[in-house]
């Protein structure tokens, strides 16, 4: 089976798009005394919980390791231990007599360790098999309800453990209400890594102790077992067509480079230290919580942050206009808002343009469309989209859209969608760019303002226009119902040029006239490249426009030689972006 990779897509080279963190306090006061409830799995009847844990050559860390997993309070629950002990390289430094030894001493050890919580289980490897397979194939879940807790033997877990993660199983898996596809699993690592380049420092305020991240922690992890396995088989898909785990501006790319196959995640580090460093941080006691751990937030309050460490925010789907003022008042704080027009646009050009999006650091974007599919899928993501069928049902005035052809219907309703968003974001005190998906930022023109005399600019020939935040008070009330009729007044006539029927050139014949309106033409301030069917591979290498733009009618392959001989971010063939950028300070 080929998984679909729809709600996991963001993570690419980790296990999911989110992983549920603690996030402790280093120095724990003792004013504070909380019994820790024991949260029951009396109702699923085929739930299981076993630790895999993955050893080599530490006998000392193994052995610490068992001892804390065993003294950890599983209130009667049972919890099987699989031990995957891997052998020590054939041409390990010469030294086989005494790696043979301790690997001995290891297993000697193993096998005289009681576990009265459940079953123990010994995977001892014939071969050196390294850190990736030792991840990798440790578990392939029996059912939906089995739960793997990965650990390496060089970690220490707090008595708490299990408890804690048995709540977060029953709050963020089993409860319907605050489940999310998004969420794989949960991670005890005390959080610290930012994995993209000169992203954000891993900064939270004291009141948070759980949050959302993009990158896996392999420091004590809960694997949800739904996720896993289309984690896992999209890994064997990827790895068979010998993709490697690369992302531009990303820490782990590096890692991958130095270190190849021997760790995972970027398809994280694992066999990294060249000695130990000693604790990471204090382990949390019950006698000792000064918060309290067990209670655990909805999900819907929980933050959610991205590679670099910026919020997200997944699943912000805008319906009517009461919505979208409410989701305003959350946006970035810069004073431009990009609106990209996706009606006809194919997915795979609207991937690439999110390339370049991220790659010029736009982040107050908001998506319009009617492939609710698709913009389902951006959401998930973080974008934020607005879902024109619904959006337009829940506009007041519907008398436009009556007795229309469905093709006339299809087109004023986009009309409408697109003047309401762009009123309200004026409205709102935003400038608001309009682009259509078929066109592609070079440069981050979106910040440049342009000239301040004007309150629109649009093009004739291409759907770029924008609108200044002031110009709400000019346009007046009935600006969505002008645009409209305008609309319908051009699509129905047979001597408009096809090339002028788009939504920008609407606009200006709408408003043309009206007092006080200052419209500038933006055609000749375009300084764009035009790709059209006689486009030459290497035409506009090292050009200086600020656009590309082309026919959405225009073949794909033209499109993507063309953008490589201008030397533009190029998406792969799984339709995601190459690179990872951070404009964290």
């Amino acid at each position: 089976m080929h998984p679909r990779r729809r709600s996991l897509l963001l993570l690419i080279f980790a296990l999911s798009s989110a992983i549920l963190l603690l996030c402790s306090s280093r120095h724990i006061s003792s004013t504070q005394l909380h019994t820790l409830p024991n949260p029951s799995t009396n109702s699923i009847p085929n739930f299981s919980f076993t630790i895999k844990l993955l050893t080599f050559d530490r006998l000392a860390s193994l052995r610490r390791c068992l001892l804390s997993l065993a003294a950890a309070d599983y209130s009667g629950d049972r919890a099987d231990l699989h031990i995957f002990v891997d052998h020590l390289p054939v041409n390990a430094s010469g030294l086989v007599e005494r790696n043979l030894e301790e690997s001995h001493r290891i297993l000697e050890f193993i096998d005289g360790f009681g576990w009265r919580h459940g079953e123990k289980l010994v995977h001892y490897r014939t071969g050196n098999a390294g850190l990736q397979a030792q991840w990798l194939e440790a578990w392939w879940p029996a059912s939906d309800d089995e739960f793997a807790f990965v650990v390496e033997d060089d970690l220490e877990v707090s008595p708490l453990y299990y408890k804690f993660l048995k709540g977060l199983i029953l709050k963020y898996y089993y409860d319907k209400s605050n489940y999310s596809p998004l969420i794989y699993g949960a991670s005890l690592q005390r959080p610290r890594f930012v994995a993209g380049k000169h992203g954000n420092k891993l900064k939270v305020d004291d009141d948070t102790h759980l949050f959302l991240y993009q990158i896996v922690g392999t420091w004590g992890q809960l694997l949800f077992p739904k996720p896993w396995k289309e984690f896992r088989l999209w890994y064997d898909i990827h790895k068979a067509k010998g993709l490697k785990p690369i992302l531009q501006g990303m820490v782990t790319t590096g890692w991958y480079k130095k270190m190849g196959e021997r760790i995972w995640t970027p398809w994280d580090a694992g066999v990294n230290y060249g000695k130990s460093a000693g604790p990471d941080s204090n382990l949390l006691q019950e006698s000792s919580l000064n918060f309290k751990l067990w209670e655990m937030q909805p999900l819907r309050n929980l933050k959610w942050y991205d590679f670099c460490f910026r919020e997200v925010h997944p699943g912000r789907i805008v319906r009517n206009l009461d919505e979208l003022g409410s989701v305003l008042e959350s946006m970035q704080k810069q004073t431009t808002v990009t609106l990209i027009s996706l009606y006809q646009n194919t997915e795979k050009i609207t991937r690439n343009l999110l390339c370049h999006l991220e790659r010029l650091d736009v982040l107050n974007s908001i998506f319009v469309g009617n492939d609710s599919e698709f913009l389902l899928d951006l959401s998930r993501r973080g974008y934020l989209v607005i879902d024109s069928e619904q959006f337009v049902s829940s506009l007041r005035d519907q008398s436009l859209m009556r007795h229309r052809s469905s093709e006339a219907t299809r087109v004023i309703n986009e009309i409408l969608v697109k003047a309401s968003i762009l009123y309200k974001l004026s409205e709102s005190g935003y400038n608001a760019w309009l682009i259509d998906g078929n066109i592609i930022p070079i440069s981050n023109s979106f910040y440049e303002l342009p000239d301040p005399s004007y309150d629109i600019m649009a093009a004739n020939n291409v759907e770029i226009m924008f609108l200044k935040s002031s110009s709400s008070r000019i346009l007046g009330a009935d600006f969505v119902s002008k645009v409209g009729e305008a609309g319908i007044s051009l699509i129905s006539s047979s001597s408009a040029p096809a090339e002028h029927k788009h939504f920008a050139w609407i606009v200006t014949k709408a408003l043309e006239g009206k007092a006080n309106v200052r419209i500038h033409q933006l055609d000749g301030d375009m300084h764009g490249v035009k790709l059209s069917s006689n486009t030459l591979d290497g035409a506009y290498s090292g050009t200086s426009k600020k656009w590309v733009f082309w026919p959405l009618s225009l073949d794909i392959n033209l499109i993507q030689r063309s953008l490589q001989a201008m030397n533009m971010w190029l998406i792969d063939e799984d339709l995601s972006c190459t690179a990872v950028i951070c404009h964290g300070k």
